[in-house]
């Protein structure tokens, strides 16, 4: 069993920043990737970025630019790093776990608010 706790989110005014963190802990489990995704009211949960632990990245088109992933493999914690919010991105942020087993597992989610 792995357990995922997330900080970081809150209010934040248009064109600021947020950082955004997930810790892992469990027993004898071996990361794959560690994700953000982030689900808006009335629409589907969708990726944010991902990032593997081989280094591959992959960012939704509407934050490149914006938004930075990084991971500490050792720590097994993940980063968000939000530039330039927008409205937009107001959501819910999950951080997702992705075990070489298969094995998927969820934090409980951290409100991020973009508004002035």
């Amino acid at each position: 069993q792995v357990q995922l706790v997330e900080s970081g989110g809150g209010l934040v005014q248009p064109g600021g920043s947020l950082r955004l963190a997930c810790a892992a802990s469990g027993r004898n489990f071996s990361t794959n990737a560690m994700n953000w995704y982030r689900q808006a009211p009335g629409k589907q949960r969708e990726l944010v970025a991902a990032m593997t632990s081989g280094g591959y990245i992959e960012y939704a088109g509407s934050v490149k630019g914006r938004f930075t992933i990084s991971r500490d493999n050792a720590k097994n914690t993940v980063t968000l790093q939000m530039n330039n919010l927008k409205p937009e991105d107001t959501a819910i942020y999950y951080c997702n776990l992705i075990l070489f087993t298969g094995e998927w597992y969820w934090g409980q989610g951290t409100q991020v608010t973009v508004s002035s």
